[in-house]
């Protein structure tokens, strides 16, 4: 078995470390409130004074840096406060900006495919 290393020496691509944080239960887990690719999803309904209601966790993957970094770190709302490295936001923001459906598009636009 042959394990590849990282030029930093690190088992894990940056990606891959920033999906794991995303997605992984065990990580701080954006997926189980925001969704796979950060679209945003309910989270709960209920029904007050005879009107329903919902509790949604909105979509993060449109987000400025300034905008998600704030998000991860603000106190007294429904999202626990996070207390990731510089480093971590980065990296959870940049693999965020890969799933947002816009990004992906202009990201192939103006590339030259051979025919």
């Amino acid at each position: 078995m042959v394990l590849l290393l990282e030029a930093d020496g690190s088992f894990i691509t940056n990606e891959e470390y920033a999906r794991m944080l995303y997605q992984n239960p065990r990580g701080i887990s954006c997926a189980k409130c925001h969704g796979e690719k950060g679209e945003g999803k309910v989270l709960s309904t209920y029904v007050d004074h005879g009107k329903s209601h919902s509790i949604q966790a909105p979509p993060i993957y449109n987000l400025s840096m300034e905008r998600f970094k704030k998000a991860l770190s603000r106190k007294g709302r429904l999202m626990p406060q996070y207390f990731l490295t510089e480093w971590e936001m980065a990296h959870l923001y940049y693999y965020l900006l890969t799933q947002n459906p816009d990004y992906n598009k202009n990201k192939t636009k103006g590339k030259k495919h051979d025919s």
